[in-house]
């Protein structure tokens, strides 16, 4: 496939994320494509921008959730993307592995720190990394927004009256930290900015996706 991204941190563990050269992963074409870069079948997730774990080594098809947790190896955990942010997780010693779909909904509703203790692996000892996601310099929301995530306040920067830019990867990096998670990687992407390189909902108004996916090698 055209253009994956490879996630730069310390866990020894396979993980990548597909851009718009390697084709929209909405479809049976995209996912055909997908596969042959992986080890086994993706454990697709109906997400619904909530806070849901699920244990992708016994997963359902078509349950409803936002994360996913696996420590069989071979197990994908996936999640589609288009503007939300995926949030990679492995631990140091090699035996889990997450994927979090973290758009504002879901920062506010808690799923990176459902995501965390899904693991059952001591914070501390965990690596997490952040992917392409919508920019802080583009990203404007409401009140409502703002008053759901809360903290970190310099997350947000007022634009006009009952509105924000919104910096997701400052969120999730706050929330994170705060739950024990200090080794945190990646972020610099805009998905709504880099027009040529990613799919952004917010930009076309389409259903195309891309992936990010994480696996115990």
């Amino acid at each position: 496939m055209r253009d994956l991204i490879r996630p730069q941190w310390p866990a020894r563990v396979g993980a990548l994320v597909t851009t718009a050269a390697s084709g929209d992963m909405a479809t049976e074409e995209g996912r055909a494509r997908l596969r042959a870069e992986l080890p086994g079948e993706p454990r697709w997730l109906h997400q619904v921008h909530g806070a849901r774990v699920v244990d992708a080594d016994q997963l359902a098809p078509g349950e409803k959730a936002d994360a996913s947790v696996a420590r069989n190896r071979g197990t994908v955990c996936v999640v589609k993307i288009a503007d939300c942010m995926p949030v990679l997780f492995a631990d140091e010693e090699n035996t889990a592995v997450a994927a979090a779909h973290a758009g504002w909904r879901g920062l506010a509703g808690g799923v990176l720190e459902a995501t965390i203790e899904a693991m059952r692996t001591p914070p501390g000892k965990l690596y997490a990394w952040l992917g392409p996601a919508i920019g802080p310099r583009v990203y404007e929301v409401g009140d409502d927004v703002r008053e759901a995530i809360g903290e970190p306040h310099d997350a947000f920067v007022p634009t006009r009256p009952g509105h924000w830019l919104l910096d997701l990867y400052a969120v999730a990096r706050e929330r994170l930290k705060r739950h024990g998670v200090q080794r945190v990687y990646g972020a610099g992407y805009c998905t709504y900015s880099e027009r040529e390189r990613f799919f952004s909902y917010r930009r076309d108004g389409d259903r195309r996706r891309m992936v990010a996916a994480v696996w115990l090698a």
